[in-house]
């Protein structure tokens, strides 16, 4: 326990050090987090009519989110599987910082389901034996068990690695390999449950499709991955840390695969509503080209679309796969593509129109939009954070010292300019030590 102990303070002071660039990034995001903060204690004081939401569209911005880093996080098993499972070294370099994006995503996940929550202060009925879970009758329930085992998981596995690492042994692979053999159906798990709150909803024709929970998977293999790429570029350009171009562009090949499976199954669907034109084609009718004179989405679907196609030509084309502008260009068009067609684009149209047969446009209020500009500042500010430790202990630069008990820092920077003197030895840099007895 010592040793734990040790470890985390020595984490404390390294979290604390760093580039002007890192101070700016850091204050940054806690100020975003303050306004998220406020806007949050607004709603609390005055519930959730600050909000957009009414009886007839019961789910708004908050569940959007939600749905969409669901994906975010479940996409973290396109690392470990060639990682653990094929052992592709390039990939397995990496893979600690895909597990500990999903660990970011899911604490936003929860964040997202807590405001969208009327009374938050009866989170207790969620504690299995205590409250009132209802598992496993109740697919909420599911939800809360799935979501806080992947979240468990993943961050159980990375620490354990990473304290491995610090105290400079190997972990024990009889620990980690069942654990990363599980996280690989908890993913998958996490997503299936999220598509089966939707599709077994019978009165929400929308939603009500065996292939959504595909649908799901896909998606959520394009944008969670897209978004690991931008980080993977960010990192290798800002950090001393070295990721290899072949580790990036087999993501970007598994991206293709799973851009061209998504738009597959949504051409398979939009088919299937407008082919047979029953009464069910009112919520895509809305979404794509408007209903009896509402049209707020419309604009916003096809801009998806368009970024969508756009982004799978250009993973699919290898010339522009593997040149790092259009690469950048393709992770970006799919995630905010991805982001308005999984969020927005699914779940508002599920509620048009009602059971009365009325139309309520749904858009989210300035509360809803600073809250969850706090949400996601959140989630940036702990996967920095968790970035902060991990990339020095796998480059070397932190680690216990030769006293057994302190840390030694050698990256006391952490951004640093491109092409600047990152490629000097850690050595150079001066050395903290960490006194326990202190």
């Amino acid at each position: 326990m010592k040793n734990i102990w040790y470890f985390f303070k020595g984490t404390v002071v390294l979290t604390s050090k760093g580039s002007k660039a890192y101070y700016c990034w850091v204050l940054f995001l806690l100020c975003l987090m303050a306004i998220g903060a406020m806007a949050y204690f607004r709603q609390l004081d005055e519930g959730l009519i600050v909000t957009a939401m009414r009886d007839q569209v019961s789910w708004g911005f908050y569940i959007s989110n939600f749905t969409f880093l669901v994906g975010v996080a479940a996409a973290a098993v396109l690392l470990v599987i060639p990682a653990y499972v094929y052992h592709w070294k390039p990939i397995k370099e990496i893979a600690v910082l895909g597990e500990l994006l999903a660990v970011s995503a899911i604490v936003m996940c929860l964040l997202f389901v807590t405001v969208d929550i009327g009374h938050p202060e009866r989170f207790w009925h969620l504690i299995p034996k205590i409250g009132l879970l209802n598992f496993p009758q109740s697919l909420l329930a599911w939800d809360v068990v799935v979501l806080n085992t992947y979240l468990a998981l993943n961050l159980t596995i990375a620490v354990y690695i990473l304290y491995n690492l610090y105290y400079k042994r190997q972990p024990n692979k009889n620990f980690t390999t069942p654990l990363l053999l599980f996280s690989i159906p908890s993913a998958i798990s996490i997503h299936t449950v999220t598509a089966f709150l939707y599709n077994g909803l019978g009165a929400r024709p929308f939603w009500n499709s065996s292939i959504l929970v595909p649908r799901f998977l896909a998606s959520a293999f394009c944008s969670g991955p897209a978004f690991m790429i931008l980080i993977f570029m960010l990192v290798r350009k800002y950090t001393k840390f070295k990721i290899e171009d072949k580790a990036i562009q087999k993501v970007a090949e598994l991206i293709a695969y799973a851009m061209f499976i998504n738009l597959l199954l949504l051409g398979a669907e939009l088919f299937k509503e407008y082919y047979t034109a029953s009464v069910h084609l009112a919520p895509v009718q809305y979404l794509f080209q408007g209903l009896h004179g509402h049209s707020a989405l419309v604009p916003w679907i096809w801009t998806a679309m368009l970024f969508n196609i756009t982004a799978f030509v250009l993973f699919l084309v290898p010339d522009t796969r593997r040149n790092n502008v259009t690469l950048v260009i393709g992770c970006i068009l799919v995630f905010v593509g991805v982001y308005i067609e999984k969020g927005m684009g699914l779940v508002i149209p599920g509620f048009i129109p009602d059971v009365l047969h009325e139309i309520y446009e749904y858009a989210p209020t300035g509360i809803e939009l600073l809250l969850s500009m706090g949400i996601w500042a959140t989630g940036l500010f702990v996967f920095t954070m968790l970035l902060r430790v991990a990339i020095p202990i796998l480059n070397g630069d932190f680690h216990v010292a030769d006293d057994g008990v302190g840390s030694y820092i050698g990256d006391q920077l952490f951004l640093i300019q491109h092409n600047s003197e990152d490629e000097k030895d850690s050595t150079d840099n001066p050395e903290f030590r960490h006194d326990s007895a202190e």
